[in-house]
């Protein structure tokens, strides 16, 4: 059964994209995890992969052409399979091909238009957007519109939280919206139907009938016939609604506010929030809607019972009580048990580890830091370190396909940081051409991006060699995951004072554990030892470090 591929949107803005480079040629096999293409976007090129298995029977974009996005890329399907009718190649079979398409969501969205449903002229139906690179569907966080509402191009309709990151998600067209497909909190695949835009007063519940949203058009049933008449006044339009989302959303709200409140704020005010410790019940939003933004977290002053409910919390759970309590897994930690999940069962690993004699790199690194605007920390250390040695040691800096092995001539290291709901690897481009100065400066800057949900696709892309730090938890020593495609992924511990042989003698040291984890696929044991003693070299020995 023959599955069409479109040309994805792997951004918040992108509207079309380039094909850079096929890496699939028509006649290959193709298995679901599969790069088939790297895309060219308006952020970066991206690695788009399949989310089918079968075999490419055709290509619709050449390397180097340039296509809106959900044109036709590519089509995967049996071996010898007839595609002609997906092709344009007859008018009566590819209407019956069609519905047997999984994501065929061009081809479905015209079909309604010559049979039972005809989307009427200056509707828009927006669906749920591909905002990274790896997502298969999106969580509504918050809508920062409601139906009725006014909406330019430009304006945020709603936050999406995807598998990486919570995003906001900007509307494309202007109009009126319509039509809300998705509740916040709920989930959908990508290309569900997200918003209807159009001239108020339409009538759009036969479009959403039409995509699927069996429960909407139900309660507008009723109001269907009357639907024109009030075309001509907006205000009927708007009041009415409320009235047939309100139940769910006093539902929502009354279960949200029994533990924090209300939460319409944009991810930056969330994540303040969230570190000051503030209940988002108890701040005025100043923003659109009443919608809290980052200044209203900063001028907040905190209530003195601030800690009540906490207490009430503890006092209402008698000592000796079997409790418990669910929460539903995010898109972010799916996506992560996914990689792991792929990357324990893939590859085959291995670990070595030394410690580091960290005296001088302390006091290089006091030096550093008393330069004006200088602020370098030990993470940066082994980071430009790690890049210096990757240079020396291209056999780490590979990646593993089952034809081939990848060497890549590029650095580019990934530094996890960890975030409220999970673990994001922002990338630094083109490591090892940068000043010990400039990275201290890059990670501090993602960093923050990760903690407030603001890293784009582009920015968690395309890493070569992974960094974990958890020395600044007191952990002595742990051993990482690797974060796939790398071949390689650095686990460093904190430094601690502990006895060490210098000149004959005993005497008190400060020593870091490094733990390198590898794949043996395309690492052997002596690589990684030889990569692990040129990185102690360099981190023992900072000043050849500066360049």
């Amino acid at each position: 059964m023959a599955t069409i591929i479109n040309m994805p949107r792997l951004s918040d803005t992108m509207t079309e994209g380039t094909v850079a480079q096929w890496l699939k040629k028509v006649g290959d096999k193709i298995e679901e995890g599969d790069i088939l293409a790297e895309i060219e976007t308006d952020k970066a090129t991206m690695e788009f992969e399949s989310f089918n298995e079968g075999v490419l029977l055709h290509i619709g974009l050449e390397d180097g052409e340039t296509a809106p996005v959900d044109s036709l890329l590519a089509i995967i399907g049996e071996e010898g399979e007839d595609i002609s009718g997906l092709l344009g190649g007859g008018s009566a079979e590819p209407a019956a091909e069609a519905p047997k398409t999984e994501e065929a969501a061009p081809v479905a969205e015209e079909a309604p238009a010559s049979e039972e449903v005809a989307i009427p002229e200056g509707v828009i139906v927006v669906t749920m957007p591909r905002l990274s690179d790896t997502m298969t569907d999106g969580t509504v966080a918050s809508w920062l519109k409601k139906v009725g509402d006014k909406v330019e191009e430009g304006d945020i309709l709603a936050e999406i939280e995807t598998d990486k990151a919570t995003m906001e998600f900007e509307s494309f067209n202007e109009g009126t919206l319509l039509y809300v497909g998705l509740e916040e909190g709920e989930t959908a695949p990508v290309d569900s139907l997200l918003a209807i835009i159009g001239e108020a007063g339409t009538d759009v519940s036969a479009v959403a009938a039409n995509f699927g949203k069996a429960s909407a058009p139900a309660p507008k049933a009723a109001p269907a016939a009357e639907a024109p008449k009030a075309a001509a006044a907006p205000a009927p339009a708007k009041t009415e609604a409320p009235k047939a989302s309100a139940p769910t959303a006093t539902k929502k709200v009354s279960a949200i506010n029994s533990e924090n409140g209300r939460i319409v704020a944009s991810p930056l005010a969330k994540a303040l929030a969230e570190e000051k410790g503030i209940n988002l019940a108890k701040v005025v939003g100043t923003g659109e809607g009443g919608r809290i933004v980052k200044v209203d977290i900063e001028n907040y002053t905190p209530a003195t019972e601030a800690a009540a409910p906490a207490a009430k919390a503890v006092a209402a759970a008698p000592a000796g009580e079997i409790s418990q309590r669910e929460e539903k897994n995010s898109n972010m930690r799916k996506a992560i048990a996914r990689a792991l999940d792929k990357s324990q069962t893939e590859n085959v690993n291995f670990t070595i580890s030394l410690d580091v004699d960290m005296d001088n790199a302390m006091a290089s690194r006091k030096q550093i830091n008393e330069l004006p605007d200088t602020k370098v920390s030990f993470n940066d250390l082994v980071v430009k370190a790690s890049a210096m040695a990757l240079r020396k040691h291209p056999q780490i800096n590979t990646e593993w396909t089952v034809e081939k092995t990848i060497y890549n001539e590029h650095i580019a290291i990934g530094v996890a940081v960890a975030i409220e709901d999970g673990l994001v690897v922002p990338v630094i481009p083109f490591t090892d051409t940068k000043s010990l100065t400039q990275i201290g400066a890059e990670v501090k800057d993602l960093a923050i991006k990760a903690k407030n949900k603001k890293l784009t696709p582009a920015e968690m892309s395309g890493s070569t060699f992974t960094v974990s730090n958890l020395g600044m938890f007191g952990v002595d020593n742990f051993t990482s995951i690797i974060n796939q495609p790398n071949s390689a992924i650095l686990s460093v511990g904190g430094i601690k004072q502990k006895p060490v042989v210098k000149n004959g003698e005993i005497v008190v040291g400060n020593v870091m554990n490094l733990t390198l984890s590898c794949d043996h696929r395309t690492i052997d044991g002596a690589v990684g030892a030889a990569f692990l003693n040129t990185l102690k070299q360099y981190i023992e020995n900072p000043v050849t470090m500066i360049a």
